[in-house]
């Protein structure tokens, strides 16, 4: 890319997050803060946020898309988060309808794709985790049974997020009882289900109160159909299908800690400009100084990790360290920046009206979900480093 190409390019993506920023204005931190009092779904902003394109970026032209990459996926994302917003309420759309796009068949992403592109369907719940298994996921339970045209499912899901907020999900079952098959990655299938059929029909959906307004839900299947015709790819390559959606996902989440992590430095940096004790203000003093400072330092250097990551995946070439890196070294590092900036505002950045305790609560999932980054090190201690496997 010549000097031209690059300066076009920076100009284009400076346009994106102002149009991303355009729309966040018209919903403030006292938005987001009734939503979180409420423990209500952002009903509001998804609908703008879906209506302006933002979350068909990814979606290819031909199905009413963007057809962008996902480093332009995560710009947007990073900014709903860098205006105090929760960019998690929506952000599932945009790497579960990957799993669709690069395994359905081509009648099924005539029939998806175009409407989760103009916002008159969602597909923003991805039904893989369960109690008895979290991140073992050859070990699900949840089993369905071909019987005809139709999967009879049974099973339980949990920490499954906006379930009670979508139209569709992508659902990992077992197709195949794990002792019949040679390899224990075998044996597992997705299938897309109509969350509004299926409620109520054979699939019950329980909220479950987390410490961040996150809409999570716990699902139980008790003889719920699916038509065949929903299975996405082939019978007993799912577990392959999801794992080709992880590294998306990965660089999606790291964006939003990035978009979080300039939040509180941003927050921080004005605050201690402004808080005066015994006469000066308290940004004057070094100890409160360096922990910002760093915080901008370790955000700066995992947006670089989320740039390479991105651009690597946009390419088509292997980028499963690079994103496991960024994601850690984002979560990480807006987490230490959350840190950063409770600890300047003092008492009260406990307090509702400052909105920092909110973030603060929403950035911590962040070294927990999607994925552990303690198994992100076992991931690259592994495949990076060639160590014994952990586990």
């Amino acid at each position: 890319m010549n000097a031209a190409e690059q300066k076009e390019q920076a100009k284009f993506y400076e346009e994106l997050r102002q149009s991303v920023r355009s729309i966040c204005r018209k919903y403030p931190d006292e938005y987001w803060r009734e939503l979180d009092a409420q423990l209500a779904y952002p009903e509001a902003f998804v609908d703008e946020i879906t209506k302006n394109g933002f979350l068909a970026a990814l979606i290819p032209e031909e199905y009413g898309g963007s057809g962008l990459g996902i480093l332009e996926a995560s710009i947007i994302l990073e900014e709903i988060n860098r205006s105090g917003g929760n960019a998690g309420a929506c952000h599932a759309q945009m790497y579960t309808m990957g799993t669709l796009l690069r395994h359905g068949s081509l009648e099924q992403k005539r029939a998806y794709l175009p409407k989760i592109a103009d916002g008159t369907m969602r597909l923003q719940a991805f039904g893989v985790t369960e109690p008895n298994t979290g991140t073992d996921t050859t070990k699900l339970r949840t089993f369905a049974e071909k019987k005809g045209d139709k999967y009879i499912v049974n099973g339980q899901k949990v920490f499954i997020s906006r379930a009670e907020h979508s139209d569709l999900m992508i659902l990992l079952v077992r197709t195949t009882p794990i002792e019949q098959v040679k390899k224990k990655t075998e044996g597992l299938s997705v299938l897309l289900v109509d969350l509004k059929e299926s409620v109520g029909n054979g699939l019950t959906i329980k909220p479950i109160r987390t410490m961040m307004n996150h809409a999570t839900t716990e699902l139980f299947m008790e003889d719920l159909e699916v038509p065949a015709e929903n299975l996405i790819g082939e019978e007993g390559k799912g577990f392959r299908y999801i794992l080709d959606g992880m590294n998306a996902e990965r660089i999606l989440i790291a964006a939003e800690c990035i978009g979080d992590g300039r939040w509180f430095i941003e927050r921080a940096a004005n605050y201690s400009k402004e808080r005066v004790v015994f006469n000066r203000p308290i940004g004057q003093n070094q100890g409160i100084q360096f922990p910002i400072a760093k915080a901008h330092v370790q955000i700066e250097a995992a947006d670089l990790m989320r740039i390479k990551a991105a651009q690597l995946f946009d390419r088509g070439e292997p980028c499963g360290a690079e994103a496991n890196m960024s994601k850690l070294l984002a979560a990480d590092a807006s987490w230490e920046a959350a840190n950063a900036a409770l600890q300047t505002h003092g008492g009260y950045g406990f307090t509702e009206e400052y909105d920092i305790e909110r973030k603060f609560r929403e950035t911590r999932l962040y070294q927990v979900a999607p994925i552990s980054t303690n198994l992100i090190l076992s991931y690259v201690s592994e495949h990076v480093l060639g160590m014994p496997r952990s586990y």
